[in-house]
């Protein structure tokens, strides 16, 4: 459990960098494109205003990424997990899963104990029902 999430804390620290990698590109972008509107005076939106609000946009993106990202950074798992403290875990989890295979396999006899009685009694109601149906019949 612990080493997947260790694997699952990398996956997502790699996918915040990434997701910073973008957000910085588009702000390039993005200003880039304000200054590109600026020098052609936009009539719909006063170019300032849009260049503001897309400046606050990513820079809250931004933000709360590097935020995400320390917090990811802090959850990872220190340099004191060793080989040995490795290995002891993986023996930890098999011993583990050893015991829930033999509660399943034993989950698993005890349901077909109770299946093949379900199916006695089944059997016995259908005898007794066709040995009433059968008294009860004319004979012909």
């Amino acid at each position: 459990r612990e080493f997947q999430n260790m694997a699952d804390r990398l996956t997502q620290l790699q996918e915040a960098v990434n997701q910073l990698g973008d957000y910085f590109c588009n702000s390039i972008g993005i200003l880039q494109q304000s200054g590109a509107e600026q020098a052609q005076q936009n009539e719909s939106k006063d170019p300032a205003t849009l260049h503001e609000e897309n400046s606050a946009l990513f820079s809250n993106l931004i933000s709360r990424t590097a935020q995400d990202i320390d917090i990811l950074i802090e959850h990872l798992p220190s340099q004191e997990c060793t080989p040995e403290k490795q290995v002891e875990s993986l023996r930890r989890l098999e011993h583990e899963n050893k015991q829930a295979a033999e509660r399943l396999t034993k989950a698993v006899e005890e349901g077909e104990a109770l299946l093949k009685r379900i199916r006695e009694a089944l059997r016995e109601i259908c005898d007794s029902q066709l040995g009433i149906s059968d008294s009860e019949k004319p004979n012909r």
